[in-house]
């Protein structure tokens, strides 16, 4: 019996991930781009699984029930796999990462060996029918299911968590070496992650249900519903990700804790370089300071300067250079009438959604709350 809906979802999905790969053939192969592509494979075999149920396809060919399995265990991986490549300047993925992730399906095989090799076609498909299956065979696949399941849900979750400390990671490392950080953040992630972690949560808690023979309203209706959204946003964003420089990624993880190599009078000497520079100067003014031109305006390392800004300062270059911008801002605010677009401007962001955000983080309320507030008490 073929249920419509999903059916209809399903084969939309799969459209879209092969068009997506298409595109992406077309590209370079850099490798943001060879990641993606593989993810993008294993979800087109994920969708086709679900689309075999859904489609009543099953009942010509039993024998390929659950053959996806081992291969959706490797969309937790392959989706850190892909924010590896776009967001770590690391050239090189940890191979303890790769045995983990390679580790997924053999668990998977290993648990299916009985349902492979135990269980005829023939009893398969009478499986799905709870007047003609066998209760010791029902036995086998429920446990079998159940295995798999949770060790889809503990490998998702695991690389899920890896790949949100990589994007932290990466703003933090693009914040101590830019000012300008928006076309390099790559912020449209975390969200996605977001998505896709309740996505594949509802997806391991509707296959389980499924298994059990449990239904409810929603059963086949809003979990398709939700990955269709999902891998039509996240397909989108994917695309329109320009593949970032080794520069624009920041500087490769360096391990352990950096040690202290100046002595107080040394990163005293700099800070009060660093002042003068803002102040004096007004570097802040350039909305694409970096940290290697403040090292070559005043003559310091850029090590010795972030050591500065993180041991003595307690701060970052990000946040260094908008205390300034955000106090320039300040000035123009109370001392003048210009929109706050232009104010946002002049003293050196590129947005004004950025100018915003770090404004009211900064102050405490929004540039034009501020400046209401200022001509109110004076």
């Amino acid at each position: 019996m073929v249920n419509v809906f999903p059916t209809v979802l399903y084969s939309c999905m799969i459209g879209m991930a092969f068009i997506a790969l298409l595109d992406l053939f077309n590209r370079g192969k850099e490798r943001q781009n060879l990641f993606l592509k593989g993810l993008l494979l294993l979800l087109v075999i994920h969708l086709a699984g679900e689309l075999f149920i859904y489609s009543g396809a099953y009942v010509y060919a039993p024998e390929l029930a659950g053959l996806q399995f081992p291969f959706r265990i490797l969309m937790g991986p392959a989706l850190f796999f892909y924010a590896h490549a776009t967001m770590s300047a690391d050239k090189k993925i940890d191979k303890k990462y790769w045995l983990m992730a390679l580790s997924g399906p053999a668990l998977v095989v290993i648990v299916m060996l009985p349902f492979l090799f135990m269980i005829t076609p023939a009893e398969k498909l009478a499986l799905a029918n709870p007047a003609t299956r066998d209760p010791e065979l029902w036995r086998i696949s429920i446990l079998t299911c159940s295995i798999v399941t949770t060790l889809f849900i503990i490998y998702t979750a695991y690389f899920l968590l890896l790949a949100f400390q990589l994007h932290r990671a990466h703003n933090q490392q693009l914040m101590e070496r830019f000012s300008d950080i928006e076309q390099r953040s790559v912020d449209w992630f975390k969200p996605i992650l977001v998505i896709w972690g309740a996505v594949w949560c509802m997806f391991a808690i509707e296959f389980t249900l499924n298994a059990l023979g449990w239904r409810w309203f929603g059963t086949g209706r809003l979990l398709p519903a939700l990955e269709v959204v999902a891998l039509a946003i996240f397909i989108q964003k994917a695309l329109s990700q320009k593949v970032l420089s080794h520069v624009d990624k920041g500087v490769p993880k360096t391990q352990g804790t950096r040690t202290a190599l100046l002595s107080e009078d040394k990163m005293q000497s700099i800070a009060n370089k660093l002042r003068h520079a803002m102040q004096s100067e007004q570097l802040f003014l350039d909305e694409s300071l970096s940290l290697k031109r403040l090292s070559e305006e005043i003559r310091e390392s850029e090590n010795h300067i972030s050591e500065t800004f993180s041991q003595h300062l307690n701060t970052n270059f990000f946040q260094f250079v908008n205390g300034f911008r955000i106090e320039a801002a300040k000035t123009a605010l109370t001392e003048t009438t210009k929109q706050v677009t232009i104010i946002a401007f002049e003293v050196g962001f590129n947005s004004k959604s950025t100018f915003n955000t770090a404004f009211k983080k900064i102050v405490g309320q929004s540039p034009s709350v501020y400046r209401k507030s200022f001509l109110e008490n004076n």
